[in-house]
């Protein structure tokens, strides 16, 4: 039995992001939930706290949970997740790449800037996505925003990171184009985004440009755990500066498969 409807992946593949209802049991939320929690009191090597010095909230960033909390790692091979990506992307066979932390606490100022994702990704190819699921309710106006048909446009937005103290690409870089800025042009664009319970999700393609309010709530969180998976025609590349994350060690050279030991695959139809 599909995991996800046609219309979700017509939804999907035309618009770039989808929304996806009761996805996931609420046994999968628990879990991650839990997870999470121990990552905040025991955080990996690549861990962000993203609120600029003097700024009321807490912006908390970190990767690579599946490697080191059992309940992750249970997500990533026994949860739905995989199948629904295999589905929507229309792949053979599904890799996971990494997996993504993202808590805003309450009165967090920072906001989560316009970008896409795939050039912050030593990866090249059509089959690159994320499925984005909240541990919390998500009213829409905290929600990601997406911003429909992106993915199509046919460019490689500058990265623009999340930490205001990070280096910065420079014009000077090649292979990138120039972000406008879409705030001012917000009135000229379909927007998507959805309020959100837990076990809700939303998948995306990695080329779908998308940013995210403050969560300026006195009392209420928004934590979100995003996980990063691709397809057969996934390939390594090279990227000029940093990437994000930084994971290193695998041993893949430029146009290798990027299922790998490191990278390993997850879902097969």
């Amino acid at each position: 039995m599909a995991v996800v409807t046609t219309e979700q992946i017509e939804s999907f593949r035309t618009l770039g992001a989808v929304f996806l209802p009761d996805l996931f049991e609420q046994k999968w939320v628990n879990s991650i939930r839990r997870a999470i929690e121990l990552d905040k009191q025991n955080p990996g090597p690549m861990v962000r706290h993203n609120t600029p010095d003097g700024e009321p909230g807490e912006f908390f960033v970190d990767f690579q949970l599946w490697q080191r909390w059992p309940e992750c790692r249970d997500f990533v091979y026994h949860s739905p997740a995989a199948e629904a990506m295999g589905e929507l992307m229309g792949a053979s066979r599904v890799g996971f790449y990494h997996d993504h932390l993202l808590v805003k606490e309450p009165a967090t100022e920072a906001v989560t800037p316009w970008h896409h994702d795939q050039p912050y990704y030593p990866v090249d190819g059509e089959m690159v996505a994320s499925i984005w699921m909240p541990l919390d309710p998500i009213p829409q106006e905290i929600c990601v925003n997406y911003i429909a048909g992106s993915h199509r446009w046919g460019k490689r937005y500058r990265p623009q990171y999340f930490d205001p103290a990070a280096t910065k690409l420079t014009a000077t870089d090649d292979g990138f184009d120039e972000q406008p800025d879409f705030d001012q042009m917000r009135d000229e664009l379909q927007l998507l985004s959805w309020a959100l319970e837990p076990g809700d999700a939303i998948a995306f393609h990695a080329l779908t440009v998308h940013g995210a309010a403050a969560n300026l709530s006195a009392s209420r969180r928004r934590r979100a755990y995003a996980t990063r998976w691709f397809g057969d025609d996934a390939i390594y590349a090279a990227r000029p500066g940093r990437v994000s994350p930084p994971i290193e060690g695998h041993g893949l050279e430029p146009g290798d498969e990027m299922i790998s030991e490191m990278f390993p695959e997850v879902w097969r139809a």
